[in-house]
């Protein structure tokens, strides 16, 4: 039986917000059967129309609240400035819609178990976008970890970095949950935790910019099996995106590992290297995808309450780490 309360084939989403992001998200969408996108929402309703025309869909809105009203919507994409993100996933919830939230969904544990809390008393699904989750080449990385070509897993070495340049850009807002660590860093956070669990122990350095924020981060998590996980993220260095995963006998190295655009891994064990090379695909499709199959009974959602609050806690240790320069332990609510 469908979540959505009827027998359909294909899940209508509403965009709330009218983000950048949104268009990688809706290309996603054009290309698959099971998802199609509805409505879009702004607070200002030219803008909310202008989006629509442009990226034709068939309904705007000039208020959140009315596209939450809308009963052509089963399913809400929430790519709002990380502050409003579980402001609005529970506004969503209580709407009676399903809800996708763009990463980070929050930093504090306690309140993102709250929301799923709220998602399982209202009937609905809440998972949260780490999009490089659902590629095939994600996948294939855990298949090769667990095959153990490479032996007991040691250290993981990760980062996301570019160059942010705009003193008005919302990540570099401190009353809007901006950063390094929420923007970029929160994709190496979720890789380490997806290959060696739950870190017991962090620790973290930040370089603070913009009206208070974290352009340049570095955090160490250390892992109960005694894995070690290494990674930086910033606003004000180069591009820089890759992802190591070293064992006692060989390592992994992905050279695109949240984009996915260029799918392959590295094998280098032995006195060789193998590429391993990856189908292409379209990671917002295949997240939008699972979702609906989600919402409509047909599976469970790659991501739920567990690595949400993981990550919650894991991103909060960091900054607490950072703040007072010592170790901290995540506490998952």
């Amino acid at each position: 039986m469908s979540r959505t309360g009827a027998s359909r084939v294909s899940v209508r989403w509403g965009l709330l917000s009218t983000a950048k992001i949104n268009d990688k998200f809706i290309a996603g969408c054009a290309a698959s059967d099971v998802v199609e996108i509805s409505a879009v929402a702004s607070r200002d309703l030219d803008r909310a129309r202008t989006s629509a025309q442009e990226k034709a869909i068939p309904r705007a809105h000039g208020s959140y609240e009315a596209l939450l009203a809308d009963p052509e919507v089963d399913a809400v994409y929430i790519s709002l400035p990380n502050s409003l993100h579980l402001e609005w996933t529970q506004r969503a919830l209580r709407a009676g819609k399903h809800v996708l939230c763009e990463k980070p969904l929050g930093r504090e544990p306690a309140s993102v178990a709250a929301a799923f809390d709220l998602a399982d008393r209202e009937g609905r699904l809440l998972m949260e976008g780490f999009m490089y989750r659902h590629h095939p080449q994600t996948l294939k990385l855990t298949e090769i970890v667990r095959s153990g070509v490479i032996g007991r897993v040691r250290l993981i070495r990760a980062t996301f970095s570019f160059r942010l340049t705009g003193d008005e850009d919302v990540r570099l807002r401190r009353g809007l949950d901006g950063g390094a660590l929420m923007d970029v860093g929160c994709y190496c956070v979720s890789a380490a935790r997806l290959l060696a669990g739950e870190p017991v122990e962090v620790s973290a350095l930040q370089e603070l910019g913009g009206d208070g924020v974290d352009v340049l981060l570095t955090g160490l998590l250390r892992f109960r099996g005694g894995e070690v996980a290494l990674f930086d993220c910033g606003f004000v260095s180069a591009p820089r995106d890759e992802l190591e995963v070293v064992g006692e006998t060989g390592s992994l190295f992905l050279d695109d590992p949240w984009h996915c655009r260029k799918p392959v891994i590295e094998v280098r064990a032995g006195d060789g290297v193998e590429h391993v090379e990856v189908p292409a695909a379209d990671s917002y499709r295949l997240e939008a995808e699972n979702f609906a199959a989600a919402v409509l009974g047909q599976s469970e959602p790659l991501l739920g309450r567990a690595d949400a609050v993981g990550q919650a806690a894991t991103i909060g240790a960091l900054y607490a780490a950072a703040a007072s320069g010592h170790l901290e332990t995540p506490v998952h609510g």
